[in-house]
């Protein structure tokens, strides 16, 4: 099964930071991502997510940057449980003053490092390391 993510990223003082944010069931740290949805892009939905989950719009990537997977624990033993996700980059514009999952999560801007320490998934560990030299993070800067 695929879902998609959004790997929210803005420069700050010309320093490349990234949005992680905490899950609703487990507290730990992931970026936003969620099910593809009948009728919009999978980039759309990424960016959607983005904004459901953490409040934030911007300019979403059209193609994926790359793509992790990940089980998830909490299902029932005859679920299936191996999920990859397809990570769009999202440039980072504004934040809304208030949004659907605002009180559910703990949002914060950190280095591409941090970022990597804090999530447990390996390959997305690699995407998030790997970002700061994409074509996109530098042309954004």
């Amino acid at each position: 099964l695929q879902q998609v993510a959004a790997l929210v990223y803005r420069y700050e003082a010309h320093e490349l930071q990234i949005l992680v944010i905490t899950s609703r069931g487990t507290g730990r740290w992931i970026i936003p991502k969620g099910w593809p949805q009948v009728g919009r892009t999978l980039a759309d939905t990424a960016a959607r997510e983005a904004y459901e989950e953490a409040g934030v719009r911007g300019e979403i990537s059209s193609q994926p940057i790359g793509s992790f997977d990940y089980c998830k624990n909490d299902l029932p033993p005859e679920c299936i449980n191996q999920f990859t996700v397809a990570v769009y980059a999202l440039h980072f514009v504004e934040r809304a003053k208030d949004w659907p999952e605002r009180e559910q999560r703990v949002c914060e801007w950190v280095s591409p490092r941090e970022a990597a320490a804090r999530v447990d998934e390996v390959d997305l560990k690699r995407i998030l390391l790997d970002f700061g030299d994409s074509p996109i993070a530098i042309a954004a800067e």
